[in-house]
């Protein structure tokens, strides 16, 4: 019996395998930012707990004076640092996951990935440009339509993408090179 010449397919590479994922749909972005938003929450809670102990100790040390104030929770709810400190909580949240592995705990679980067209992820400038723009989830609108991106990743260059089962599955985040790497 004849032997047939097979031709081996190349192994197409991290990025390529990005590339190759279909975009996301709003029913899968809504998902994702539901699971994101109880996740924020538990993150939000601890850093309340952490500006009520800097409150405690700051006015048992006489730094600050709550006599003014109701309570810690008034003096707090006055505080314009303490609404930017809780901002800056959920803007590193989002901009962490998203530049070191391009999901966050939501899209994780809903197997979605944000990514520049080329595969790789994106950079800290891109993050807060897709903040800035997404309008609290309502740049997603234009991903009604199908394959398209929504507002925010356009205005941020990116995608966000569906990921295959095997792709989900893979526990790497530190971005696409360093897997291919493991096979030379």
């Amino acid at each position: 019996m004849a032997k047939r010449n097979q031709k081996k397919t190349p192994k197409l590479t991290l990025q390529e395998q990005y590339q190759g994922c279909p975009r996301a749909t709003i029913f899968k972005r809504l998902g994702a930012y539901l699971y994101d938003l109880f996740a924020l929450a538990a993150v939000l809670m601890l850093s309340v707990i952490l500006a009520l102990l800097v409150v405690i100790i700051g006015n048992n040390m006489g730094l600050i004076n709550l006599s003014a104030y109701k309570d810690i929770a008034d003096y707090l709810g006055q505080s314009d640092i303490f609404v930017a400190y809780l901002g800056f909580v959920t803007v590193g949240f989002y901009a962490y996951f998203w530049t070191k592995g391009g999901q966050t705990i939501g899209m994780k679980a809903w197997r979605l990935r944000v990514q520049n067209s080329d595969g790789s992820n994106i950079s800290l400038t891109q993050a807060l440009i897709r903040m800035a723009t997404s309008a609290f989830g309502l740049g997603n609108i234009l991903a009604l339509f199908s394959n398209r991106n929504a507002f925010q990743d356009l205005w941020s260059e990116c995608e966000v993408i569906a990921l295959t089962k095997e792709l989900s599955t893979w526990k790497g985040f530190k971005g696409m090179g360093f897997m291919d790497e493991d096979k030379k």
